[in-house]
């Protein structure tokens, strides 16, 4: 075993987190896939493998540390870029169902290539804006756990990611810097959209110490009707007062 993988998993071991071969296989892969894929089309700014292993991988599997995974069946990814940190989750948490929401074509192209390379099942990629697939009955309200890793200000982040949450659910944004004001500026449409913080946890990457924050909204009620508003208007304008 390479030095990159027994430090991984002796990390995940500490957070009683154990891969088998078929799922570390998964991860290199995806890895591979990651940097091929890279050269074509700007999916990351980080490519060397250890930093991949750290900040990408680790890093989105962090979540499960806070969020019994056991209990989720159904997972939503909104803005997922390359794949974080849903795909992660996935080769984790085989039985989870997911979605992952894009705005950019080329991006979904990469990961149903993703999907289809690693064998992966019961993972849909859709191209869209999350306002607009939100609208969509069959995914409104519908999932237990949505996820968003760094997209935007947590105020504009809840009018794409709840709409997607079950009531009862969990909404957690995953972030870099502390969150404080926020937080704060994010209370009125938190309200509007029937979520309410219930808790807040931080965390440091094991070897480059920086820190991570993640925000876990609980789902109160179904989605307002008139929410999300049509696409673009939660960025031009977030819900703040």
């Amino acid at each position: 075993m390479d030095q990159t993988i027994a430090w991984f998993t002796e990390q995940l071991a500490a957070h009683q987190i154990i891969l088998d071969e078929r799922q570390l296989a998964q991860l290199e892969r995806y890895y591979e896939l990651l940097v091929e894929w890279n050269e074509k089309m700007n999916l990351t700014g980080i490519t060397e493998r250890d930093a991949v292993y750290e900040k990408h991988f680790y890093d989105s599997i962090s979540l499960s540390f806070f969020v019994n995974m056991k209990d989720i069946k159904k997972l939503a990814d909104i803005g997922s870029g390359a794949g974080f940190p849903s795909i992660p989750l996935k080769i984790v948490f085989p039985h989870l169902q997911v979605l992952i929401v894009d705005s950019l074509n080329k991006r979904i192209n990469f990961l149903n290539h993703l999907v289809n390379e690693l064998g992966l099942e019961q993972v849909e990629a859709i191209h869209g804006r999350a306002e607009d697939v939100a609208r969509l009955p069959k995914y409104r309200d519908a999932f237990d756990l949505v996820t968003a890793r760094a997209v935007a200000r947590l105020a504009v982040l809840n009018e794409f990611c709840l709409p997607f949450t079950a009531a009862g659910g969990i909404f957690a944004s995953m972030k870099g810097a502390s969150l404080a004001e926020e937080l704060q500026e994010a209370a009125y449409s938190l309200s509007e959209l029937k979520g309410k913080v219930v808790q807040q946890y931080e965390l440091k990457l094991p070897n480059e110490q920086s820190e991570r924050h993640i925000v876990c909204v609980k789902k109160l009620a179904a989605t307002p009707k008139k929410y999300p508003r049509k696409a673009g208007l939660p960025l031009k304008q977030p819900l703040v007062k």
